[in-house]
């Protein structure tokens, strides 16, 4: 039940330790209780007066408080330790995250990685914070019992020893199927998860093909089978704490009713048999909260092993390696080949010197966003052999290159933060007058003008919206203000703006390219004339590659792949 995982949390021998400890105290402070309330009973049941039981009341009261006291203690330990962890947890997969790039995301969904980000690491933190006292409290406690149970009455010990490990054998029965039903409804969890991000993406879409009502119905199915796998695993806890608290109350009952017999028959003392009577239930309690709290601490235990699989995703097999920065005398050499499990990849040769603008030309899925995302690191290809001048790597995910980039997507990320933070997100030192400059260069002033706040505006998610033109702007200011990064990658920055627009941002577009290093994925003609060099995929594989000039004259790939585009514009 517990991860092995837990047992290489930094600090876990301490806690475990302590809980050991605590566990121990507990079982004393639980034997102290019933013999202050045992002796008190019999005492008055021998006619002794209330006064002459102080000492017994005493006993009993301060055994109660200090056991609660220890339990408090134990509490605030664990939950400062769990959340702690939990913390230092989500760090760990976030930066795990952010240097494996979109790959991670790809390969889990988008849904499913933030689900795990967020309630998924509070779920692993319950699961720490449920799981450590209840396991240790269930090998300690009962243990300590029976052996004070066994000093006052041998048969009721016996009884219960016999009947614990049986209790045991049912929750490992009903533990298996209680586990399947649990992952079964993690896994539709997480689809359910994927399923809604991408329905919230793709919602303009679908209301442009009128087909939202109807894709509903999907997301209505999905729900379902979420809804059925939780209520079937709510059925099956809800049976096996049933089935528990029966056969604990009845071997309770029937160590009751042994021990009522002797006594009708004087075989026992009033006073062994009344305190094993007010052990019993405690001897079965850890097993009872430990099963009450299963079910709830099985999400914790798929979530930490979903998180422990992002952990251990392979990353750069090289050390960071100390490359240099690019400029007009660098020379790149590439040859890469990647291939997705599923469908096409990129297969790429060629070699680039200086500050060029080279256009990445091919149909839709013919490889070229494969391509931008093997050069900014963020996939790692199958097989590489790069040479950054002298510097040999076998991929581009490496700290020195990816601080050297300016990545431009199709769709620019606004975060929910004013005009003037969206601007400098990745230049946070930037001054107003760098901003402002920014806002001019790119075609933003009479946006900014408009707007109620002006740079203090609130965009993003429930604030002000931006039409897709506006936020590639916004981009292209956040690629001006950092003038120091000599590489730039546009992965088909204006694939889904109208043709009007897509002018116009080009205009701004082209000064910010003098004297860097550009990639940029498109498939619209009017860009290849400002290309220096043209690398033309086909099925994700790089086909042809030259300049303008060159390729028109080779009258193969490239002549083709002219036609069709010219065919799909008109």
């Amino acid at each position: 039940m517990i991860d092995k995982k837990l047992l290489q949390l930094p600090g876990i021998k301490k806690i475990l330790m302590l809980l050991a400890g605590s566990a121990v105290l507990q079982a004393i402070f639980i034997i102290g209780q019933a013999y202050g309330l045992s002796m008190t009973i019999t005492h008055l049941w021998n006619g002794e007066g209330v006064s002459n039981q102080f000492n017994w009341i005493l006993l009993f009261f301060v055994s109660f408080a200090l056991r609660h006291l220890m339990t408090y203690v134990r509490e605030q330990v664990l939950e400062e330790y769990a959340y702690q962890q939990a913390k230092d947890l989500r760090s760990q997969l976030l930066r795990k995250i952010f240097r494996l790039g979109p790959q991670v995301v790809q390969k889990q969904g988008t849904g499913s990685v933030v689900t795990t980000a967020l309630d998924g690491i509070n779920q692993v933190e319950e699961y720490l914070h449920l799981i450590l006292p209840k396991m240790l409290n269930m090998m300690i406690i009962p243990w300590i019992l029976l052996v004070a149970i066994f000093l006052l009455d041998w048969e009721s010990g016996v009884v219960l020893l016999i009947v614990f490990p049986l209790i045991i054998i049912f929750m490992i029965i009903l533990g298996y199927a209680a586990q399947s039903k649990a992952d079964k409804q993690y896994k539709v969890f997480q689809l359910l998860s994927n399923h809604f991000i991408d329905s919230l993406r793709g919602i303009d879409t679908l209301k442009f093909f009128g087909i939202s009502k109807q894709y509903s119905k999907s997301i209505f199915t999905t729900s379902e089978r979420f809804r059925k796998a939780t209520m079937s695993t709510l059925k099956i806890a809800i049976l096996s704490t049933f089935a528990l608290d029966f056969f604990t109350t009845l071997s309770v009952a029937v160590v009751a009713v042994l021990l009522g017999l002797r006594l009708i028959n004087e075989v026992i003392f009033l006073f062994p048999a009344l305190t094993v009577l007010i052990l019993a239930p405690e001897y079965f309690l850890p097993i009872r909260d430990f099963s009450s709290d299963y079910h709830a601490t099985l999400d914790g235990k798929n979530a930490m092993d979903d998180v422990n699989q992002i952990l251990k995703l392979p990353e750069s097999q090289d050390a960071a390696l100390q490359l240099p920065t690019w400029s007009a005398d660098s020379r790149l050499d590439v040859s890469m080949r990647y291939n997705y499990a599923d469908k096409l990849g990129a297969e790429a040769d060629f070699t680039v010197q200086g500050y060029k603008k080279i256009g990445i030309i091919g149909m839709s899925g013919s490889g070229k966003s494969t391509l931008i995302n093997l050069l900014s690191g963020f996939l790692r290809p199958d097989e590489g052999q790069i040479r950054l001048n002298e510097q040999a790597m076998s991929a581009f995910d490496q700290p020195h290159w990816q601080e050297q980039l300016i990545y431009i997507p199709q769709n620019p990320y606004i975060f929910q933060r004013s005009v003037r933070e969206n601007i400098a997100f990745y230049h946070p030192q930037a001054t107003d007058e760098e901003i402002v400059k920014a806002i001019e260069v790119t075609g933003l002033t009479e946006l900014v003008k408009e707007l109620p706040d002006g740079l203090d505006t609130k965009l993003g998610e429930g604030a002000r919206a931006l039409s897709g033109g506006q936020a590639q702007r916004i981009a292209l200011a956040r690629a001006f203000l950092d003038q120091e990064r000599k590489v730039l990658l546009f992965d088909e920055p204006t694939a889904h703006l109208d043709i009007e627009t897509e002018v116009e941002l080009k205009e701004r577009m082209l000064p910010l390219m003098a004297d860097h290093l550009v990639f940029f994925a498109t498939h619209r003609l009017h860009w290849l004339e400002e290309m220096d060099y043209l690398l033309v995929m086909d099925h994700g594989r790089l086909v042809e590659q030259g300049t303008l000039e060159e390729l028109k004259q080779k009258n193969g790939a490239f002549t083709t792949l002219s036609r069709a585009l010219r065919g799909d514009e008109a």
